[in-house]
């Protein structure tokens, strides 16, 4: 038999034939396997701040001592860790980490305090800053000469990691430490604005600044813009450094900068993630109409037990919003406000993430599902404080209350977006 009649193996084929063709299979696979092994990660479009922090020679951090604020998030273009790259640097000396919600290893579940530990890998004290201080204190800050941020955001005001920053920065100017900041890319982009900015009186963890609740800026650009306008006390004695990318631009989504994702919490698996949070987040924390958080797609459904899925859909559907499409879908959460209950509701499929009105979304649900039952109570189970503060405001609960139309609630939602556009401009730093 020749070659020609080896070249696919089947179940009549004599059995050195077939052998031979396997073992040349395996052979090419390892060959490939190899090759990619040694390729390593592809090469992004984009070098974040500790990428272009390596290039530099770690000339802002030589000869300081280190105090670095980061997660699993806080990663190199080749995919090491941030605390080991400072760690081994020759002339940088890492004395100390500091953990955000989640903790410095990502190991800790939304919403649970984190305690202070020692990290296995380097030895180094990790302090919580998600634990009875969301803020570093003396105590953690002594023999430090800067604070080092670097963990990736995804672009909602509600996200607590950006309140971690401000805190941390208030700290940094109380002890006259330094402050770095390696950016990141805002996963999406640098254009969209949505939300009204957060009233003061409403100001919380989880929404520490006066931002609209999508506020298209990178942590570098916040960071820039919480010293300008004075967010925190003693803005103008701290000595603030941003260490921008390379290669980002104001219209990239998370796509277009060929980095890996890491999850930045445990229901942010996908880059597309941060974009369902903000459509869905501010009216999950009502904890009536479920959003998909306890189920494998988080933020990307919307229903609760007894709803007519097919009805919910073509609802929501006959108001052609831009970019999205409701899919009829059934789901039962294994924990949650309805764990192990069936909902019916709908999967929120974005067909343009460019166009789609994200944070109008929730708001356009809450509408159609008290269209189909009129006899809904959304408030008043524990859940109105909470719901206020990831609104920043009360005036969105209020209008919901009072039954005011939609038209009003998304007119009272957007309010402020555009004087904010003009407030940041000085800050931004691509583009």
């Amino acid at each position: 038999m020749n070659d020609a009649a080896c070249s696919m193996p089947s179940a009549t084929a004599p059995r050195a034939c077939r052998d031979r063709v396997c073992r040349a299979f395996a052979a090419v696979a390892a060959v490939l396997i190899a090759a990619l092994a040694a390729a390593g990660p592809p090469e992004p479009k984009v070098l974040c701040g500790i990428d272009v922090l390596i290039e530099q020679d770690f000339a802002p951090l030589r000869g300081q001592r280190v105090g670095l604020i980061t997660n699993p998030t806080g990663l190199t273009a080749d995919l090491r860790s941030t605390i080991d790259v400072l760690h081994e640097a020759a002339d940088v000396q890492l004395v100390a980490l500091f953990g955000p919600e989640h903790g410095v290893r990502g190991d800790q579940p939304a919403g649970r305090h984190v305690g202070d530990a020692r990290d296995p890998a380097t030895g180094l004290p990790v302090w919580s800053l998600y634990g009875p201080t969301r803020k570093p204190t003396a105590a953690m800050l002594r023999g430090l000469d800067v604070l080092v941020f670097d963990i990736q955001d995804i672009g909602s005001r509600s996200y607590t990691y950006i309140s971690t920053m401000a805190l941390a920065m208030q700290a940094a100017a109380e002890h006259g430490l330094r402050f770095v900041v390696l950016d990141r890319p805002n996963p999406l982009g640098g254009e969209r604005v949505e939300g009204r900015v957060l009233d003061p009186r409403f100001r919380s963890f989880v929404g520490y600044l006066p931002i609209p609740y999508i506020h298209g800026m990178t942590v570098g650009e916040l960071a820039k813009m919480i010293v300008g306008e004075g967010w925190i006390e003693h803005a103008g004695k701290l000595r603030l450094t941003v260490v921008p990318m390379r290669g980002w631009r104001r219209h990239m989504l998370w796509a277009d900068t060929g980095r890996v994702w890491v999850p930045t919490s445990p229901h942010i698996p996908r880059p597309e993630s941060a974009f369902f949070y903000a459509a869905t987040g501010i009216m999950g924390e009502l904890r009536v109409i479920s959003e998909g958080v306890g189920y494998p797609l988080p933020f990307e459904l919307a229903g609760m037990p007894g709803l007519d899925a097919p009805r919910l859909a073509a609802l929501l559907n006959a108001r052609r919003l831009p970019g999205v499409w409701f899919r009829p879908a059934y789901f039962q959460p294994y924990y949650g406000p309805q764990k192990g209950r069936i909902c019916g509701g709908v999967q929120i499929v974005l067909t343009d993430p460019r166009a789609v009105p994200l944070t109008a979304i929730q708001f356009h649900i809450i509408d159609a599902v008290r269209r189909l039952r009129p006899d809904l109570k959304l408030f008043g189970h524990g859940r109105d404080a909470m719901f206020d503060k990831v609104c920043g405001t009360d005036r969105i609960r209020r209008l919901l209350e009072s039954g005011a139309p939609l038209e009003q609630v998304l007119r009272a939602w957007d309010e402020g977006v555009a004087d904010f556009r003009q407030r940041r401009r000085p800050y931004l730093l691509y583009d």
